[in-house]
């Protein structure tokens, strides 16, 4: 599967009466201009450099959307993984990341790039990774990569999507009983805590069912603490989320790695979570609230995230 390869390849555009094809940078790095009746001569290159890239996002974006489509059927997760799928998503998903944090330090509104967002790349990083994580040999593989610590940072984030793709991922790797006492670790339980009152019943939802999990093992106390808080935000209201947070991932139930059966579904039909909307026009509106709210620092370099 070659799916990956699209982002590397040469793209050519038709742009009135002139073609200009770019390279991705990693050969010859020239820009060509083929001559038009206009007359009009070779870009200059910053502009050419701004053409690129913007081709080089939207490419991007359109190919991330693709992967996690094609993840939506099991069938599909092999060749996926032989494609190294998921490290190259996660290597994105944390420079996309940088660059959204770096603005918010800076104190500046990302623009648009031909309507794409950083917030948008990452949340559709994270979106992919989500129902990748279905399935348990690449759940481990997304936990190794040590990618928990920007999961539950993007938690706190501003924008609702990415809470509830961050929720959702988190909810899946909690299957295992290592990544569960990594969520907790890391210090989850406050921002999912907070996310149990999201009117979005998707995040609000996911992040019940992550806490469910996190809690086993803790004292009756803290059992009872999470139990009062669950029925005291959104179940108090919606008996039925309760049920699909349980059915989710069953709180009597043992870890993924202590069972024999093979692998099932976490989502119940009957739960009708927010798609994830990669849209192909990107014309729709992307909120423009400041990317993270500033209660956690930076995530660390792509370095240490590949570790």
């Amino acid at each position: 599967m070659e799916v990956m390869n699209l982002i590397e390849q040469p793209i050519k555009v038709t742009e009135w009466q002139q073609t200009y094809t770019y390279d991705s940078g990693i050969h010859s790095g020239a820009n060509t201009c083929v001559p038009s009746v206009s007359s009009k001569g070779i870009m200059e290159e910053d502009e050419a450099c701004g053409c690129q890239y913007t081709l080089k996002k939207t490419t991007t974006y359109a190919t991330i959307g693709l992967i996690r489509n094609l993840a939506l059927c099991p069938a599909n997760h092999a060749p996926l993984q032989e494609a190294a799928v998921i490290p190259r998503l996660v290597q994105l998903l944390v420079k996309a990341h940088q660059d959204a944090q770096r603005h918010v330090a800076a104190g500046t509104q990302q623009p648009y790039t031909d309507g794409v967002r950083m917030e948008e790349i990452v949340e559709g990083c994270t979106g992919a990774l989500h129902i990748l994580a279905r399935d348990p040999m690449n759940r481990m593989e997304i936990f190794r990569l040590n990618t928990i610590p920007l999961f539950v940072q993007l938690l706190y984030s501003s924008v609702e999507n990415i809470q509830r793709v961050a929720a959702g991922v988190l909810c899946e790797l909690a299957q295992d009983k290592e990544a569960a006492d990594a969520i907790d670790a890391e210090g989850a339980s406050a921002p999912l805590m907070e996310l149990l009152h999201s009117h979005n019943e998707g995040t609000a939802t996911y992040a019940a069912a992550v806490l469910f999990r996190i809690s086993e093992d803790k004292n009756p106390d803290y059992r009872k603490r999470v139990s009062v808080e669950l029925t005291n935000s959104l179940f108090k209201h919606d008996p039925a989320a309760w049920e699909a947070a349980q059915s989710m991932i069953p709180i009597n139930e043992p870890y993924a790695d202590d069972m024999d059966a093979t692998y099932r579904p976490m989502y119940s039909s009957d739960v009708p979570l927010d798609p994830l909307d990669m849209h192909m026009d990107m014309d729709g509106d992307y909120p423009i609230d400041t990317y993270s709210d500033g209660l956690r620092p930076p995530y660390p370099t792509a370095d240490h995230m590949l570790a």
